[in-house]
């Protein structure tokens, strides 16, 4: 048999996984989902690190803190290295800039999942975001309707690596200038 059938077999297979591997490796939109303008990452790295770094802000996941963070509400920026640690457990974290109205603050909370964390963000790129790990939602506010979409899919923590885990027992600690303090 010649070899012609199997280098064209052997290259369209080559091809089709350097795509699917670009289309997963990229940040991108998620296609699937009613959300729009939901944007998603694959994370493999789930280390623990004393001091994490990320390419998001907030944080999507990927390396964190060996403790996590108490799910709750809070109203100061809280320790990033702990809130990716919450995320790999299938929390949701939702973050506002800082200056957000009290009435919307109050509002983010009633929709604040269980397994959810809200907290002031410095520097977002929108006045709410709501990220679980691996995906990321920017919102033009409180009112914004993709919340609610947002928690409807994913509210459940099953893109997290540990999505049956819980916050339950985490540690309250908040970001400062300087690291964090308890």
């Amino acid at each position: 048999m010649s070899r012609g059938p199997w280098i064209a077999l052997g290259l369209a297979g080559f091809l089709a996984v350097a795509g699917l591997t670009a289309a997963v490796a990229v940040p991108g939109h998620d296609r699937d989902t009613p959300v729009h303008d939901v944007r998603s990452w694959t994370i493999t790295d789930r280390n623990h690190v004393l001091e994490p770094h990320w390419q998001t802000s907030p944080p999507v996941g990927g390396e964190h803190s060996p403790q996590w963070l108490a799910c709750g509400v809070y109203d100061r920026p809280v320790d990033n290295g702990l809130a990716v640690h919450a995320l790999e457990h299938g929390a949701v974290w939702i973050t506002y800039a800082p200056g957000l109205a009290a009435d919307d603050i109050a509002d983010l909370a009633r929709k604040l999942p269980a397994e959810g964390i809200l907290s002031p963000y410095d520097g977002l790129p929108g006045p709410v975001v709501v990220t679980v790990w691996g995906r990321q939602l920017v919102l033009t506010g409180a009112g914004d309707e993709g919340l609610d979409a947002f928690l409807a899919e994913y509210g459940d923590g099953h893109t997290a690596p540990e999505a049956m885990a819980s916050c339950a027992g985490g540690l309250v600690r908040y970001a400062t200038a300087t690291g964090t303090e308890a």
